[in-house]
């Protein structure tokens, strides 16, 4: 079972995934953050970096998927390889932050790597505004954040948007989470986690 996590910076993908994780004994993937050796510099110097960041993100994903199929368990990750493809690497080559030669070099990649990857059992979109998202990167308090602008959460959450309404990779649940604190209100867990189980149990 492969369920993967997908949403826009601050939608609450990594926290949803852990408390999912730890409800259903699922094995936890999460984003390579920490260990990322070129987010910092990418936040200061987008341009420089846009590649190089796009490049491991991809590297690291595409990992992450093969490690998945191979291992056998019952996983869910936070974030996926199409996420990298479809929004993110796009959004800087149409804002001049990535060259077209870097961009061409990174689909032509991205096409390559596609073929050896099949989409997740259950792919979980959380749908949300920008100020919850502003809200929530403000709450996290993460320093390489602070630069984020609301014109780029924007160019993120149209193409999200785009992205969604056009997957076939496999079983789609859309999450509005604005109005939801998973967090804090075990009711509002509660009716994400009866959401998933019908989904679920449609699979099998």
């Amino acid at each position: 079972m492969h369920v993967a996590i997908a949403g826009n910076i601050g939608a609450g993908k990594t926290t949803l995934t852990k408390l999912l994780a730890k409800h259903y004994n699922w094995e936890a993937q999460l984003e390579d953050v920490v260990d990322n050796p070129y987010l910092d510099d990418f936040y200061n110097q987008m341009e420089r970096w846009s590649f190089n960041l796009q490049v491991y993100f991809l590297n690291s994903r595409f990992r992450q998927v093969s490690q998945i199929r191979e291992s056998g368990k019952d996983i869910i990750q936070d974030r996926t390889i199409y996420e990298d493809a479809h929004i993110f690497a796009p959004n800087l080559h149409a804002m001049g932050l990535m060259t077209n030669r870097d961009f061409e070099n990174y689909k032509s990649l991205f096409d390559l790597m596609e073929g050896f990857v099949q989409g997740p059992d259950l792919l979980i979109y959380l749908r949300s505004s920008i100020s919850n998202l502003v809200s929530q990167i403000h709450k996290r308090g993460r320093d390489y954040e602070n630069s984020i602008s609301i014109d780029y959460l924007s160019r993120l959450n149209e193409r999200y948007e785009a992205w969604i309404t056009g997957y076939n990779k496999g079983n789609l649940l859309i999450i509005d989470v604005d109005n939801l604190d998973f967090v804090s209100n075990p009711e509002d867990l509660g009716s994400i986690i009866n959401r998933i189980d019908a989904e679920i149990n449609g699979l099998f």
